[in-house]
Order: structure tokens, then C-alpha cells, then sequence
């Protein structure tokens, strides 16, 4: 079992870019719809301009969730996403059926690490960063890192999770709903006047997956942080995962 407390968050989605529109919509859920990007003033506008939508709204929630204070530069950083940013990745196989060369610029910005690199370099990070995916326990495998992080010494960790929709001919190996949205929470060791979460888990050999909701998982747990609710169970790839609220 692991536990931390969240002292500070922020999300961004289509529709969903105020901390009190999160709340309500954690009151009542639904799948954000829509075309808008963030703004991401705070990267200067000639980076701004190499940054997808999907890495806008990744580093926007992540610059949200700097505390203001100047002291984020050396903060370890674990970027989730399942697939990344997918749809550069489908431009650069297009290229290739087109044989025609690829874009040495694209090819950069389609690793799974890209988007935490440019955070990094538009903020001026200097501490250590990861990007991962685990499937539909990748925010499982963030919070787990973020905890081994925290044992090492770390004093916080920002976890920042972001996911697009998948490109139409992947659509059939969608496993659940796949809107656009990023979310980044700030982790510290369990914190009294703080949100407080533990995650267990245990194999689940032989049982079903949970069938998916109206949201993706990782969205969910998010609006299982905004809520009251004092638990949340998933089951995904042979694991059951058992997220409980203290405080």
C-alpha cells in the first residue's frame, strides 16, 4: 500500500478550464466535448508554436500546479499518458506509406518523453522527469513512481496525467471513452488538512475487467479526488487497484 496527500491540483479539458467549473463537474460528471486549446501563456510564443494540443494542455495544468513560489525547478516530475501524443506518430508512418522524409522536428516531438522535455526546457526545470504508460493502469504506475520518489527524499512530486482521443484507425482498440483532457496533482508524504489517498492492489487473476464508464479511468480518478466519494476499485490487466480517502 502506498499513501500521499494531494496538496494542490489543477485540470484542464475542453469546456473545463476554472478550478469551480471542476468542482461542479465533479458533482455531475459527463465527457468534455470541443475543439478550444489552452492558451499557455506562460511559455514563451516561440516554443508555444513546436506544442500540440495534446502538449498544451499537459503543460498547461502542469505550469497551474507550480506553487508559485519559485520553487518547482528541482520538484521531480512524472509525466502519464497511455498513448501520448499518437497523432504525430500516425503523420511520420503516413510519411513513410508516402515515402517522403521525415520530419527530423516531428520524429523529436513524437517520443513518449517530449512533452515533459519541453516543460522542462520552457520552465527552466532542472530536476528529474519521467514519462510512462501502463496501459489502463498508468495512473496507478504515476502515483506508484511518485511514492518511490517521495521515499527517496523527495519533499513533492507533480504527477501530471494527459490523454487525446485516438486517431480513427485505432478507434476499434479503444478500451474506453477517449476525450482530451490533462490533469497534475502535487504529492507529498500524508499531510493533516490535506486531501489524503491510499492505493492498494492485489492480483485479480481470472476476473473482469471493469467495464467502462461514461469516463476514462484516469479521468475518473480525478473526479474522485474533487468528490466526496470514500473509495474507488478498478480492475484492468490482471490487477485490482483500491483507491481509499482519508481526510
Amino acid at each position: 500500500m502506498i499513501e500521499f496527500s494531494i496538496v494542490d491540483w489543477a485540470a484542464w479539458a475542453p469546456g473545463l478550464s476554472e478550478r469551480s467549473q471542476w468542482l461542479r463537474w465533479a458533482e455531475a460528471p459527463y465527457l468534455p466535448q470541443g475543439d478550444d486549446t489552452p492558451a499557455l501563456a506562460e511559455v514563451p510564443a516561440m516554443q508555444r508554436r513546436r506544442i500540440e494540443r495534446l502538449g498544451r494542455m499537459a503543460i498547461q495544468a502542469a505550469c497551474w500546479c507550480e506553487d508559485g513560489q519559485g520553487a518547482d525547478s528541482e520538484v521531480p516530475l512524472v509525466f502519464a499518458s497511455r498513448h501520448g501524443d499518437v497523432a504525430r506518430s500516425m503523420d511520420l508512418l503516413g510519411a513513410l506509406v508516402d515515402e517522403q522524409p521525415l520530419s527530423p522536428t516531428g520524429f523529436g516531438l513524437s517520443v513518449h518523453n517530449a512533452i515533459a522535455a519541453l516543460y522542462s526546457i520552457a520552465r527552466g526545470h532542472r530536476g528529474n522527469y519521467l514519462a510512462l504508460a501502463a496501459g489502463q493502469s498508468t495512473v496507478e504506475a504515476a502515483c506508484l513512481e511518485a511514492a518511490g520518489l517521495l521515499a527517496d527524499g523527495a519533499r513533492e512530486v507533480r504527477v501530471v496525467v494527459y490523454e487525446s482521443s485516438l486517431p480513427r484507425i485505432y478507434a476499434t482498440f479503444a478500451d474506453e471513452p477517449d476525450p482530451f483532457f490533462a490533469w497534475c496533482w502535487r504529492l507529498t508524504a500524508p499531510a493533516a488538512g490535506h486531501p489524503t489517498l491510499s492505493l492498494q492492489w492485489q492480483p485479480a487473476e481470472g476476473q473482469a475487467d471493469t467495464t467502462p464508464g461514461t469516463l476514462p479511468h484516469a479521468l475518473d480518478l480525478h473526479r474522485f479526488l474533487l468528490s466526496a466519494a470514500p473509495a474507488l476499485e478498478h480492475v484492468t490487466q490482471g490487477h485490482r487497484w483500491r483507491w481509499r480517502r482519508r481526510g
